[in-house]
């Protein structure tokens, strides 16, 4: 064998020991969120009424009449409700709205992060001080619309937190979900959307 070959057959060996690999090195944390000042959180379920008529359009079925809006049946509509019925938020809200806090950060990259944090469980239990049905004038299609949407006012849960630590930090992924809660937020009128609703600060963190 001659030097050059020599040379690139070391090379095809010690390769595969350069790459360093991060193992999967899971930790948890609960963190209590709030309402930040007096921004509410608004909800916005779709309703059984609203997916129909999406599958109706789809399926070129004839288009019945429109009804006449029932603003207390729209309200309790939009509600998430677990099985105790207790009003929630979606926790897939709150890891989107991490993953977005990402563009205020050129340290990392939206792609890493939806990997690395993750938040628990499916509804996410609210505590709040009150609840407002309120009419919201919307534009769909060109057109005004109204919708009636719960407000909850003074509102707070409790996210549980899974990263991998081998990629982030504790204080790095509370740092993120600071940046989401002033920047991001959750629910209709979001920042995010150019609205004001939905922003949250961090009230308390402990490991799990």
């Amino acid at each position: 064998m001659d030097m050059k070959g020599a040379r690139m057959s070391a090379a095809t060996q010690t390769q595969p020991n350069d790459k360093k690999s991060r193992k999967l090195d899971i930790h948890r944390i609960q963190v209590t969120v709030q309402a930040m000042g007096e921004s509410p959180l608004v909800s916005h379920q779709w309703s059984e009424k609203a997916k129909k008529m999406i599958r109706d359009k789809q399926q070129k079925k004839a288009r019945a009449a429109k009804e006449a809006k029932d603003p207390e049946a729209e309200f309790n509509a939009a509600r998430y409700l677990d099985a105790d019925g207790r009003d929630c938020v979606l926790a897939k809200a709150f890891k989107g709205a991490i993953v977005s806090a990402a563009r205020f950060d050129e340290d990392w990259k939206m792609t890493v992060l939806r990997g690395a944090i993750f938040v628990e469980g499916d509804l996410l239990p609210l505590e709040y001080e009150r609840m407002e049905n309120i009419e919201d004038v919307v534009r769909v299609q060109n057109s005004a619309d109204l919708r009636y949407r719960p407000y909850y006012f003074g509102w707070s849960t409790v996210l549980t937190i899974s990263y991998n630590k081998s990629v982030i930090s504790e204080e790095q992924v509370v740092d993120l979900i600071k940046q989401a809660g002033f920047a991001v937020g959750v629910g209709e009128g979001r920042p995010e959307k150019d609205g004001q609703n939905g922003r949250f600060e961090v009230v308390k963190v402990e490991a799990v």
